[in-house]
């Protein structure tokens, strides 16, 4: 609907930007700075688009409260307290493979100061799937009790990461009833299964960290929910941005906290794109004292390959590949946009950010530079125009001939747990990556699904 008002709120490190919007058409837009509490950032933008804005028809109350049907919110609180090592919850980890997955133990290679903060046990155990159902072993459903009994009190999370389980997930499901089962039916246990590929290090990472981020989260969401309601707005859904363009509800962020890295940058990234009306571009968000470089493919931000380290650990999070160079420094800038050029055949350099980007314009390397109205909030722009999304990943075997439609349909599955209107959700083309090194298996499949929001 044309008359439907959305607010994108990009919480940064120095301001907090904001947008109001009808429709796709900017009202109002704000740049306030940041304090120390996002929450408290996010109410302020909000308030400050709030305060001029018209009083909606028929509307009743003295204001005439807008008819905002969504607030999405652009966070990087996640990646702060991973960094800061600070609000995090300590987390039993569980790796379900035994003697074949024993090489590396978990966690090994971690911060010191990281893995003090967040490791409360772990334990190895047996089981595990195969390439095959005949392959699987049984899981040591004891061992996993007796793991679960003996923190119990001690952490508020565990992490489950099981061998193959990104083929056959049921193990890591059957520890995680028998987890609740001693340890408490409200505690949090991340699953590794959709949390990357085979890899088994930066898988259990990633769901070690999404589990040490449960807290940290559900405070914030119940904060958002708070603070807003004061505002008028507690019929407005709630999203937050997640790192790869997409948006997801507050409700599935609190199943996994980890997808909110890496979300204001993604953000930027794709208001970059739907202020210009590029879907393919080099983007240079542009700061007071550093400049990052991204690139938009397919509208969406391409995603950082294996390699990605978050805190000193490596993961497999979906989040945008950045080049972060000095803002002074104008040979590393234009080593960094021809980095992200993907071929001899060079994209539009979009420039964006509170920093100086008509400055950036002028030491710019060789390309067609474009500024955009409103460049300096596109963050808050890619946050209020993005749609929710959801994700499915499956390795498949040749001659699986519905192993496409199956993983189609988990990819729109996925959009509608996280938020999206399930009459309008759109699958985008289902990717392929082989796999050459596992014997009977073709390759992996990715599927991403995109829709608007679910009316409240």
């Amino acid at each position: 609907m044309s008359d439907v008002w959305t607010i994108g709120v990009d919480v940064g490190p120095t301001n907090t930007d904001g947008a109001l919007l009808v429709g796709a058409a900017p009202m109002a837009t704000v740049k306030v700075p940041s304090a120390g509490d996002p929450v408290h950032n996010v109410r302020t933008a909000v308030a400050a688009l709030l305060r001029d804005a018209p009083r909606a028809p028929g509307a009743s109350g003295a204001r005439g409260a807008p008819p905002v049907a969504h607030v999405a919110v652009g966070l990087r609180s996640a990646a702060h307290a991973v960094t800061l090592r600070a609000g995090l919850t300590r987390v039993g980890v569980l790796r379900i493979g035994g003697p074949v997955s024993d090489a590396v133990p978990p966690l090994a290679g971690w911060p010191a100061d990281l893995s003090a903060a967040v490791h409360a046990g772990s334990a190895m155990v047996d089981g595990g799937a195969g390439l095959t159902p005949a392959d699987a072993t049984a899981l040591d459903r004891d061992a996993v009790a007796r793991f679960a009994a003996g923190l119990a009190g001690r952490c508020d999370a565990f992490a489950v990461t099981g061998v193959f389980s990104p083929i056959d997930d049921s193990q890591e499901h059957e520890a995680a009833e028998i987890i609740r089962r001693e340890a408490g039916a409200d505690t949090f246990v991340g699953l590794s299964a959709g949390s990357g590929g085979l890899g088994l290090i930066e898988r259990e990472n990633s769901t070690v960290l999404d589990a040490a981020l449960s807290r940290h989260t559900a405070v914030l969401a119940d904060a958002l929910i708070v603070s807003l309601d004061a505002l008028g707005l507690a019929s407005a859904t709630i999203l937050v941005a997640r790192g790869d363009g997409t948006l997801t509800s507050l409700e599935y962020l609190r199943l996994h906290p980890g997808l909110a890295l890496g979300s204001g940058p993604a953000g930027t990234l794709r208001g970059a794109g739907l202020l210009t009306g590029l879907t393919d571009a080099v983007v240079a968000d542009v700061g007071a004292r550093r400049i990052r470089v991204g690139l938009l493919a397919g509208g969406f931000p391409q995603e950082s390959r294996p390699g990605l380290v978050i805190g000193g650990v490596p993961v497999s999070f979906p989040m945008p590949d950045l080049i972060r160079v000095p803002a002074d420094d104008p040979d590393a800038f234009e080593e960094a946009v021809d980095r992200m050029q993907p071929g001899a055949a060079r994209l539009p350099l979009v420039l964006v950010g509170g920093g100086s980007a008509a400055s950036a314009a002028g030491r710019a390397p060789a390309a067609d530079v474009v500024l955009p109205e409103h460049g300096l909030v596109a963050g808050a722009f890619g946050a209020a125009l993005s749609p929710v999304g959801g994700s499915h990943e499956q390795l498949v075997r040749t001659g699986e001939a519905d192993a496409v439609d199956e993983v189609r349909e988990g990819a729109r599955r996925s959009a509608v747990r996280a938020g999206a209107d399930p009459r309008r959700v759109v699958v985008l083309p289902v990717e392929r990556v082989p796999v050459p090194y596992l014997p009977g298996v073709a390759c992996s499949l990715r599927a991403r699904a995109v829709g608007p929001p679910a009316p409240l």
